[in-house]
């Protein structure tokens, strides 16, 4: 006769390996419709409208991106987006890549433009156990994206859905709120002034201008000098 205990513990194993697999299964189908549809919703814009700040945003296609966003993006946040795989390894020994590139760094923060498209469109943003928890789908979500959407999506979707001021979402948004003009548009120094807002666009307003974005945009202005020309850089954001 069966032991209880023992035909208990593999029928919890058993339910959850079932949903697992049904999670995995659903996650990899969504990260495909992502390819090609913008996400509907997002964790942290739902956060935003519920925490008193709104929702502003307009999702707009890569052509009615200004080239001077993506260069922003590229010079503040991720210098070396276009030759890792989700993850910046290189980083760690400050290492680039061969004497022919233009000196590049890692750029913003601890995490990539792709870590952090991934964490903003499947996961969840905050500190403390939290952001323990999410390290293993976010290595997950990232490798999925570089394998299935490319750069260009990816910093695509990122410039969409990333917030650029307190409930302010995305580029198309940022940009009419700020300047009153298309995200196509943008000039060198205005797309650097909202890039400049991150990582805590809450704290580091564009306008009435912060600080900290007063201090930080004319950096990202000569990084993106000297980004522009590079062949892998050109490659993405053209």
């Amino acid at each position: 006769m069966a032991n209880p205990k023992t035909s208990g513990v593999k029928k919890f194993f058993k339910t959850t390996l079932r949903i697992l697999f049904y999670l995995f299964i659903a996650s990899l189908v969504y990260v495909l419709i992502c390819k090609w549809l913008n996400p509907p919703i997002t964790t942290t814009q739902i956060g935003g409208w519920t925490g008193g700040y709104g929702m502003k945003r307009d999702y707009v296609s890569w052509n009615n991106i200004s080239r001077n966003v993506k260069l922003a993006a590229l010079a503040s946040e991720d210098q070396l987006f276009p030759e890792h795989g989700g993850f910046d390894w290189k980083s760690i020994d400050k290492s680039v890549n061969g004497p022919k590139k233009k000196k590049r760094v890692r750029g913003g923060g601890a995490s990539t433009i792709s870590q952090q498209t991934a964490k903003n469109v499947f996961l969840w943003q905050g500190t403390g156990v939290g952001r323990y928890i999410r390290k293993v789908p976010e290595f997950y979500f990232t490798q999925m994206i570089e394998w299935t959407w490319g750069k260009k999506r990816i910093l695509e979707v990122y410039m969409n859905v990333i917030e650029m001021g307190p409930g302010i979402f995305g580029i198309e948004a940022a940009s009419m709120t700020y300047f009153h003009k298309h995200a196509k548009d943008l000039s060198r120094a205005e797309a650097a002034m909202i890039i400049a807002c991150l990582p805590n666009p809450k704290k580091f307003l564009v306008k009435p201008m912060s600080h900290r974005v007063s201090w930080r945009y004319p950096q990202i202005m000569e990084q993106m000098n000297n980004l522009e020309g590079d062949e892998d850089v050109e490659a993405v954001i053209n």
